[in-house]
């Protein structure tokens, strides 16, 4: 149980591990300079918020030769158990290391598993990755899948080589969801320009939901909003994609919005708290 009170769940934050510590940022990505430099002030940033953040990285190691640590992450959560929540990575391609890493995780007591499929470069509807899923599910691990189009390398000659229908809700995620009913998915951001077809899914699959990373929330897509107010209001989770923006900043703009009093608390803290298990001193 968490002795402090917690306000918010922020369900994306990105940390970095492994070989990406050396990487520079993304140019498209204009952080704040005055954001946390290191893990440990974004514990005490999130620590003064009152917030619990989601953290984790992504493995490309195939595409791109950079690998990330899930025993980093796993150590920033034991540092800071209060604040973080933690999520492992893993390159699907790499096969049964791939499928080992899932065990490993779990021993590592991290939560769930982070997967971008345009950046990781596979379509996650692949019957080769079907025992990955599988695995994920027996393990109790949720899956946070990248959704929508992606910013990464935007502006470079074709994209840097990714494609963005790799992020198309449809099929790649409602085919996961039908075939692995026990697997709980979290699809990343609203998922424009196919933001619809998440929608549909959110309402046809109890096994998924949403986080609302990545878009400022004055730049919601107006279906976005309205099914956040009504019939998905329990399927939706504050995130924040730091560092592209800042969680105060987005829950700022988000207040803003048209958004029911009994739906705020749902979005912002409740629907995750029930999703991750967290329990704290104002749940007694």
């Amino acid at each position: 149980m968490m002795r402090r009170r917690i306000e918010f769940i922020d369900a994306h934050v990105h940390v970095r591990t492994g070989d990406h510590k050396y990487l520079d940022l993304d140019p498209y990505v204009r952080s704040d300079p005055d954001f946390p430099k290191d893990t440990d002030a974004l514990a005490d940033l999130y620590r003064e918020l009152k917030g619990m953040a989601v953290i984790f990285d992504i493995d490309d190691e195939t595409r791109t030769g950079m690998r990330a640590s899930n025993a980093e992450i796993a150590e920033l959560m034991q540092r800071h158990p209060d604040v973080f929540i933690a999520f492992g990575t893993i390159d699907p391609w790499k096969g049964k290391v791939a499928l080992d890493e899932v065990a490993r995780c779990a021993e590592l007591g991290l939560r769930g598993l982070k997967f971008h499929p345009p950046i990781q470069d596979f379509r996650p509807n692949d019957p080769r990755f079907y025992t990955l899923w599988e695995l994920c599910s027996q393990y109790g691990l949720i899956v946070l899948f990248h959704t929508g189009t992606t910013m990464a390398h935007s502006g470079k000659p074709g994209g840097g080589g990714i494609r963005l229908d790799y992020g198309r809700p449809v099929p790649y995620i409602d085919d996961i969801a039908a075939l692995f009913p026990d697997l709980t998915i979290i699809m990343a951001h609203p998922a424009w320009p196919w933001h619809e077809e998440q929608l549909a899914i959110l309402r046809h699959k109890p096994n998924v939901f949403m986080d609302l990373s990545g878009w400022l929330p004055k730049y919601f897509p107006e279906s976005v909003i309205r099914m956040a107010n009504t019939l998905l209001q329990d399927k939706m989770l504050f995130g924040s994609d730091f560092p592209m923006i800042h969680p105060q900043r987005w829950i700022e703009d988000f207040r803003k919005l048209p958004i029911k009093e009994v739906v705020l608390p749902k979005i912002l803290f409740e629907n995750a708290a029930r999703l991750f298990s967290i329990l704290t001193t104002q749940d007694r």
